[in-house]
């Protein structure tokens, strides 16, 4: 019997919907500005759609050869022949998420610049709400999903007599007979972590495409306009600049929205697998540990749209004013929820990121020596500011393990590390809306520039989209850091995979049970006779204990060593290939803005107008075809590892992506919001101001900057878990058919 207080969950999502979809009336009954301003809009909202068109075509593509291969191996007997179906249902949802986020910034844009010339408040409010859409369609979306599959799981699919008796379709097997109702939820939970696949897969593409696209039209509008041409920011003689400004939310949108809807479904699911899967006698407990991360996340939704109604400045504030007040939203909420490790993430990017504090400071004071050492000093604190968000993570890791009772009985240890990613997510409702503000301003101050708005109005929208570049650098922060507790839980939930298939091939073979080492395991039929130095151990009761054992997952493993070298080099791989992307489509928009502004009369003028979907079409070819390498080498990897070095090599790529990933993601997010900040904060006055030998060294540090905050650290969050998620969907295959066993 489910409980009542289940329907907290599929209520709070559909409430989410509904405030998402009454700050988008607002936001759209807000003043979209004079006509140049909402012909500015235009051309940015063309590009976005006609980018997010484009990739989603190529993106189908892949999803179609990707489902026909889970079919196929649902026909061999190692799949679950619900995956086809849950791969498609996740890709989907995340791929909705990106669109309306990103439709929703695209309108907002004008309408946050138009705000700003009434006031820095007015402007604010229209910018976070507006991004506020985007993080109650993620949660409300991902929530309403999780909850349908399982009301059609357990009540349509589950039933009494489909368990009895079994339930075939098509000539594959869907409900297995003689299924008890302790082996229901796991099978349940099982299969809704699947889907998880599907939103992974999609997110990277829209992540790593978006940020090629992206970074490719930041650097060629910043290194020809502004350091060569000698022409401010988003100046609408740039042809590059609408091409800037399409990216910012193809990127920063779309792929953020993406991505983090893939976390918070993932570590709900994963969270519920285990629950699931605890040594628990009781049914209703069992059920009990499936549903509490749904009503979490259902809590966090209604304390994340109470948290919008905090957000408020007044005129003239600095920018610690602006941090404490998207602070006063999303700390009112998380508070209520008693979850610190996202917020000491989220605040200790802050510090390395805002110019408000020492580390920022001390990159745009090294400017006045000259890019090398702005360059040195920025990696050098992005390397520094790792420290705060590793040993938050570990910490936070050992106190969920030891709180949920893990030194006694390590599977309610892990079930509590997956409780711990879900009550980070659990207001992603709020904080990704500070997240998708970022944009949001950035768009709106390049609205205001090429409107040629009074000068108050453009020193709003720079106030406001300073505090965006922080807020997004936050923003990456949290999602790292949940995508490392999501992972940690991944793995574990990997293993349970591994146990559910172990059991299907063990009554698959004629003596009843399959040996893994020392052990010998089996499900329904116990061996008769057991040779000396094995062990007999039945599946359904087996923890995680005796897979370590069995498997050896212990560090002198040489198969898990290598699987831990193999993850971390994948870390840095996946990093030079998008980084290298970047600079081979980058390449491109700087000889065409040299060649417009060469072969276009009047250009720099102000008569003759630049051929800007020139550039955008550049920018979407070099992200379409640079995004195929680095996407798929994360699908193949896991595969080709499970195949080759098995079990224990999966658990080391697992492992040593996490670690590494992890530790990685926050250097490169850290270094790339510092290096912008810095270069802003020159163009306060500071140092020379716009123009000087330090402003264009600042520029130098921001363009070096952009690959490392847009494109490869946001991607590698998405790397750790799609690898974490290709494993547990392809556990079948690895059980099965591993060379190493």
């Amino acid at each position: 019997m489910i409980s009542s207080l289940f329907w907290i969950a599929p209520v709070a999502a559909v409430l989410a919907l509904l405030f998402a979809w009454i700050f988008y009336k607002s936001m759209m009954k807000a003043p979209a500005g004079n006509d140049r301003m909402q012909e500015i809009a235009g051309y940015v909202k063309e590009g976005a759609m006609a980018y997010i068109k484009r990739q989603y075509s190529v993106v189908f593509k892949v999803f179609l050869v990707l489902v026909a291969l889970l079919v196929i191996m649902a026909y061999m007997g190692v799949q679950n022949p619900f995956v086809p179906v849950a791969f498609l249902s996740g890709g989907f949802f995340s791929g909705l998420c990106g669109y309306l986020g990103m439709r929703t910034a695209t309108n907002a844009s004008s309408r946050t610049a138009q705000g700003a010339s009434v006031s820095l408040n007015r402007g604010l409010k229209i910018a976070f709400r507006s991004g506020a859409v985007m993080g109650l369609i993620v949660v409300g979306f991902g929530l309403l999903d999780i909850v349908l599959w399982f009301l059609v799981l357990n009540n349509l699919v589950f039933t009494p007599e489909n368990m009895l008796e079994g339930w075939k379709w098509a000539g594959l097997t869907f409900v297995h007979a003689g299924t008890t109702d302790h082996q229901k939820m796991i099978e349940i939970t099982a299969t809704m972590l699947t889907f998880g696949m599907g939103a992974s897969t999609q997110a990277l593409f829209a992540r790593v495409g978006g940020g090629i696209f992206t970074k490719a039209a930041d650097v060629g509008a910043d290194l020809v306009g502004k350091v060569e041409a000698g022409i401010p920011e988003d100046d609408p003689r740039n042809p590059a600049t609408i091409a800037d400004n399409v990216g910012d939310n193809v990127g920063d949108v779309a792929g953020m929205g993406a991505d983090l809807y893939e976390s918070y479904a993932g570590s709900i699911l994963a969270t519920a697998a285990l629950g699931a899967a605890l040594p628990i006698i009781a049914a209703g407990d069992q059920i009990r540990a499936v549903i509490s991360p749904m009503i979490v996340a259902a809590i966090g939704i209604l304390l994340s749209i109470a948290g919008v109604y905090m957000v408020r400045t007044k005129e003239q504030a600095t920018q610690k004013n602006l941090l404490n007040a998207l602070l006063l939203g999303t700390g009112g909420s998380s508070a209520l929820i008693l979850v610190a490790t996202g917020v000491i993430i989220g605040q200790s990017t802050e510090y390395y990121t805002s110019d408000e504090y020492k580390p920022t400071k001390g990159i745009a004071k090294q400017t006045q020596q000259g890019p090398a050492t702005t360059i040195i000093e920025g990696i050098a604190v992005g390397m520094q500011s790792t420290w705060i968000p590793v040993l938050t993570i570990a910490i936070a890791i050992i106190a969920a393990y030891g709180f949920a009772g893990g030194f006694q009985n390590f599977a309610w240890g892990v079930y509590g590390i997956g409780f711990a990613a879900v009550g980070m997510l659990s207001t992603l409702g709020i904080t990704l809306a500070t997240d998708a503000f970022g944009p949001i301003a950035d768009n709106a101050g390049g609205n205001a520039e090429m409107a040629h708005l009074p000068k108050e109005v453009r020193e709003r929208t720079d106030a406001l989209d300073m505090l965006g570049n922080t807020t997004a650098a936050t923003g990456k922060g949290f999602a790292i850091g949940s995508a490392a507790l999501t992972a940690m839980a991944l793995v574990a939930a990997y293993m349970e995979e591994v146990k559910l298939w172990l059991g299907r091939l063990a009554d698959g073979t004629a003596e009843g049970f399959k040996q893994i080492g020392d052990v010998l395991f089996y499900n329904s039929t116990v061996p008769t006779v057991i040779p000396e130095g094995l062990t007999a151990v039945n599946v359904s009761t087996a923890n995680i204990k005796d897979f370590v054992g069995a498997y050896d997952l212990s560090l002198f493993n040489p198969l898990l060593i290598a699987g831990i070298f193999i993850g971390a080099m994948m870390a840095f791989l996946f990093s030079a290939l998008s980084m290298k992307a970047v600079g081979r489509a980058a390449g491109s928009m700087v000889d065409e803005v040299r060649r417009q502004f060469r072969e276009i009369p009047g250009i720099m003028e102000g008569t003759g107008k630049p051929d800007y979907a020139r550039c955008v079409a550049i920018s979407t070819a070099g992200a379409q075809r640079e995004m195929m390498l680095p996407s798929l080498l994360a699908i193949a990897v896991p595969l080709v590892i499970g195949l080759t070095l098995g079990v224990p090599g999966v658990v080391g790529l697992l492992m040593g992506g996490m670690t590494a990933g992890f530790t990685l993601a926050s250097m490169l997010n850290n270094s790339g919001g510092a290096w912008d900040n810095a270069k802003k904060f020159i163009e306060k006055g500071n140092y020379g101001g716009k123009g000087s030998q330090s402003h264009k060294a600042g520029v130098v540090g921001d363009t070096v900057g952009d690959p490392f905050k847009d494109t490869s650290g946001p991607s590698l969050n998405i790397l750790i878990k799609l690898m974490s998620m290709v494993s547990v969907v392809m556990a079948g295959l690895t059980v099965t058919w591993s060379i190493m066993g």
